[in-house]
């Protein structure tokens, strides 16, 4: 799976029948974590760390 931030790869592989709500993927690269929903290869971004301000 590719970071929706920066386009590298992170250490999750995900399958055709996966299914992610409100999961937290973290970019080793850029050192982000992004909240996501994964269904059927389609992610959606629901908050990353840009987003909080932190």
């Amino acid at each position: 799976m590719l970071c929706p931030i920066c386009g590298n790869k992170t250490r999750v592989k995900i399958r055709e029948n996966t299914i992610l709500e409100n999961f937290p993927l973290y970019c080793p690269k850029c050192r982000q974590e992004t909240i996501i929903n994964v269904k059927q290869f389609h992610t959606t971004v629901i908050l990353s760390e840009k987003d909080k301000g932190d």
